[in-house]
């Protein structure tokens, strides 16, 4: 399956899993430890230092609003949706940090191999590279196909967004359905039991 680093950076809030919202861009080593696990190419030359962290923070913060925006009028994830910043700010933030590093496309083809696009980068700043190659991968997300099946998940106390992949799909993974369910049965049997109706 292909990687979808746009995903991944809003996945980085997510459900602690006892009811509270963990941010893996909390502190220094949680967010040298996300960009470490995203690959070399990513990583290539970083040192995080509080500056980036504050830039990848502010970006998932615009990504995370602009995708709240695609899946509406369905509701945001939980997680910010009382403090979403609004679209036009989150589009201009998106924007500026994909603009400032000066890139040219250039066609990759190995022998044998399938022709293939890349971008060759003029900026000497890893940072800089840094916080636009995740601006350019939100952009190609909520400029793609996937874009059309982004959802935020329905199950209690989730916060993700995930891409439907068939029709009846409403969490984005399996525990989170188990959830929804276990919670669905709980509030039926308590309606149940309050009922004043029933004998």
């Amino acid at each position: 399956m292909e990687r979808c680093l746009a995903l991944e950076l809003v996945s980085t809030i997510r459900h602690d899993g006892d009811g509270g919202v963990a941010d893996d861009l909390a502190t220094l080593q949680g967010t040298a430890r996300w960009i470490r696990e995203r690959g070399s190419d990513l990583a290539a030359g970083v040192t995080v230092d509080e500056n980036l962290r504050s830039e990848v923070v502010a970006l998932r913060q615009a990504v995370r609003a602009l995708f709240a925006h695609s899946v509406s009028p369905g509701p945001p994830s939980p997680a910010d949706a009382h403090r979403l910043m609004p679209v036009d700010r989150a589009l201009a933030r998106l924007n500026a940090a994909a603009g400032r590093e000066p890139v040219a496309p250039q066609l990759d083809w190995p022998s044998g191999g399938t022709p293939a696009p890349r971008l060759l980068s003029a900026e000497k700043d890893p940072h800089l590279r840094l916080v636009a190659a995740l601006a350019r991968a939100a952009i190609d997300f909520l400029t793609g196909p996937q874009r059309e099946d982004l959802r935020a998940c329905a199950a209690p106390r989730c916060v993700r967004y995930f891409v439907k992949k068939h029709g009846r799909q409403e969490w984005c993974k399996p525990s989170c359905g188990n959830r929804a369910r276990a919670a669905r049965h709980y509030r039926r049997h308590a309606a149940a039991d309050t009922d004043p109706s029933r004998p």
